[in-house]
Formats: C-alpha cells, structure tokens, sequence
C-alpha cells in the first residue's frame, strides 16, 4: 500500500507538487497562529518568561515558512535547464539563516526584559544581579555562536569563507566585550547598593562609590581598547601596516607620545585619586575660591557643583598639583563661626544661653559645639565670637546664618541699648578748650544743632 501510494506521488506533475507545498506552508502559518494565540492565552499573567518567548518566535517562525515554501514551490515549477535551482536554494538558506539570527535577538530581547523586571522585586544579589547578567551573556553569545554554526552553509569560496569568518570573529569580540562591559557594571550596582550614600553617616559609602565610579570607568576603557586591538589584529593588512608604521615612523611615535603625556599624566591622577581619594564623591570642597561639592568624577576631569548651582570642571590632576580645602576629608562634622559686635552693656551668660536654645531648635546642629567667646575690646564695643557645629559643609553655612538672624534679633528685642554706637561727652560749660558743638566728634562726622 505504502509501495503505491509512493508510486503514485512520483507520477504527479510537477504543479501539482508546489501546489502541495503552498497549501502546507498556509497550513503551517494557520497552525502557527493557533498555537501563538493559545500560548498567550494560557501563560499570559502566570509565566511571563514562556508568554515573552511565545510572542517573539511567532513572527520569524511565519517568515521562515513562508520563504521555504515560496522556495520548495519555485523549486517544483522552475525547469531545471535554467541552472536556478542551486541558486535558489543557497539563497532561501540564507535568508533562513538571517532569520534564525532575528529569532534568536527577538528571543534574548525579551528575556532580558523580562529578568530585568522579575529582578527588581528580588532581594538575594543572585536573583538581582548574577541571573540578569548570565541572560545577557545569553543574549550577546548566542546570535554570534549560531552565526559559526551557520557558516559552513554559506561557503561558496575561499574569498566569501574568508569574509564570512573575519565578520563572524569581529561580532564575538565585540560580543565578548559587551558582556564583561555588563559584568562591570553590575558588580558597581551591587557595591552601589551594599555602600548607600543617602544615609546620615556616608563616609565610607562615598570612599567606595569614588573608588568604583573611576575603577569602572578605567577598566572599561581597557576592555574596549583591548578590543579594539583584537578587532584590527584579525586582518593581516592592517596588522602589517601597524608594523610598519612602528619600525619605519619611530619619531612619529614619540611625537605622539609627548602630545599624549597630558591625557596619560590625567589618566595616572586619575588612578592615584581613586587610590589615595584626597577627594571622594559628594565631598564639600572650596577650589578657586568657589564652594561646593563633588558631583562627578572621571578619569580625566572633575565636576564641582557650586553652592549657587553652576558647575565648575577642572582636570583631573589639578587636585595633584594644587592645594584645596576639603570639609568633609574624614567627618561631616564642621564648625562654623558668627561675628558679631555690641557694646558691652550686653550679658554675655544670657547670649550664650540664647544660643544654645537656637542651637537645639535647628536639625542641623550636630551637638558638639555651641560656645560664645570674646574676641577683642575695642574704644567703642566689643567682637564676639559664636562657634557652632554641624553635620556638613551646606548645614554649616545655613546653621551660621540661622544663629547669626537668632541673635540680632534677640538683642534687638532684650537689649537694644547693646547694640554698637558710639559715644559722645559733652560738658557743662563751653570753654575755649572744650569743643563746641559744631565741632566733629570722635568718629569724624560733624555734629547736629540741637
């Protein structure tokens, strides 16, 4: 039976044959359809990882169909004395091997998507972190190693076998350093995260985020360097001319060298401040008379965010080769001082009770230190000297204005009379000795009549 009915399909005529294969390939795209529609039924909302893989093979599924059907069914129809079969089908072989490609992106694509949003409600650095990393490295090898493994269905010639293999070894390096670029990375988010800098007491957080923000940017400038280089050792001609620019041009060389001493010297600092931090991220520093605070870090310059919000960029290695004011070196802590004249009716036991009660009222006193001091006594009023601490270099500075206004308007309001003035003597009697009152007084302004 099986015997006839192979005799009777080998007596078909050749329509008859990509008839058969059009009707399958619709057949197969109707199946498809029905099979996608019911995946996303069934796992929609439950596994959103079979759901995501559903969604995307559906589309290059269909297309890879339809063009070894259109293939097969030309196939049929096409008469062999045209020599077009061969053609035909190392070229449906090759739009099938870009469409596997397609399919194996599209796939990755939506499980790193995935694993990306399942991560984040995680708490183990596992689930957090590794798992999302090793689907990367999925995504990123995967395309690659199925290109090699396609690859012997495309050798026409040594000349395409050569191209095909040059471009397959440029995608994996490229590959290779996406995913240790992803690997840096992570590891940074997950010291990131252990090290949090929002927290009141963030010394060693802000000693860890500088070390790794400027580690991370190192290496992965090394990796893509190293890349680069193994991309341009691949071909002969270019590896050549390497050699021979460096044998016959050793002048340009260090010609080049000298041009590059400044970007390696910021380089070197870079790596020297990472190492040794005179300065950290977040740190409260005054640099060219400007205050502010350490907003990045980078191997080659520094960016200060400015009290009043400008920004102030300087190399790298200025923080080398110049002195600097750092606030917040070893403590947030701070102590600032508030000036103040009055004359000296004022009870200095009383102010320093006031500001000691100004002090406990704002958050940004650290505790430490409230203390009222004089200074120096002068011919007309006394300087004292209030000392205050806080948590910062920006609390500092609101803490001294706050106490500075505090206490104003305490003597204003209890002792006005201990304000600065000046004083003026006059007698009982004008003698030729005594000045008249149009004559100046001590402070050199003329007298008023009265």
């Amino acid at each position: 039976m099986i015997d006839t009915f192979i005799e009777n399909v080998g007596a078909l005529p050749q329509w008859a044959y990509a008839l058969g294969i059009a009707v399958l390939t619709v057949a197969a795209h109707a199946g498809l359809e029905v099979l996608h529609c019911t995946i996303k039924r069934v796992f929609n909302g439950r596994l959103r990882l079979v759901s995501a893989v559903a969604i995307a093979v559906h589309p290059p599924l269909v297309w890879l169909a339809w063009v070894y059907g259109v293939a097969f069914s030309l196939y049929f129809l096409i008469p062999t004395r045209l020599g077009w079969h061969g053609p035909l089908l190392i070229t449906a072989n090759l739009i099938a091997a870009l469409l596997l490609l397609w399919l194996i992106v599209r796939v990755t694509r939506r499980m790193v998507a995935v694993m990306d949003r399942w991560a984040e409600d995680r708490t183990t650095a596992f689930e957090r972190f590794l798992l999302p990393l090793l689907t990367r490295t999925t995504a990123a090898l995967a395309p690659v190693l199925l290109l090699f493994a396609l690859l012997p269905l495309f050798i026409a010639s040594e000349r395409i076998d050569a191209l095909l293999h040059n471009l397959a070894s440029l995608l994996l390096i490229a590959s290779v350093a996406g995913v240790m670029i992803q690997g840096v990375n992570m590891t940074e988010r997950l010291l990131s995260e252990r090290y949090r800098m929002d927290v009141e007491n963030n010394l060693v957080a802000r000693r860890v985020h500088t070390q790794i923000t400027v580690l991370r940017k190192l290496i992965n400038f090394l990796i893509i360097l190293l890349a680069l280089a193994s991309m341009l050792m691949i071909f002969d001609k270019v590896r050549q001319l390497g050699t021979s620019i460096l044998a016959s041009a050793g002048i340009l060389g260090v010609v080049l060298g000298f041009a590059a001493q400044k970007v390696f010297g910021n380089l070197i600092a870079g790596i020297q401040i990472a190492l040794t931090q005179p300065i950290r991220l977040d740190d409260a520093v005054v640099v060219e008379g400007e205050w502010g605070w350490v907003e990045e870090l980078t191997l080659t310059y520094v960016v200060i965010r400015l009290w009043d919000w400008r920004r102030l960029v300087l190399p790298i290695n200025y923080f080398i080769d110049h002195p600097f004011q750092n606030w917040t070196r070893t403590s947030n802590d701070l102590i600032g001082s508030v000036i103040l004249y009055a004359d000296y009716y004022l009870p200095l036991d009383e102010l320093q009770a006031e500001a000691e009660r100004l002090a406990q009222l704002s958050p940004r006193w650290s505790g430490k230190v409230c203390k009222v001091q004089l200074l120096e006594m002068t011919e007309r009023n006394m300087q004292l000297r209030v000392l205050i601490s806080a948590r910062g270099g920006a609390d500092t500075f609101d803490l001294r204005c706050e106490l500075r206004e505090g206490l104003i308007r305490y003597i204003a309001a209890h002792y006005p009379d201990a304000l600065p003035k000046v004083r003026l003597e006059i007698g009982q009697r004008a003698t030729a000795s005594s000045p008249t009152l149009h004559d100046t007084i001590d402070d050199g302004s003329p007298a008023t009549d009265h």
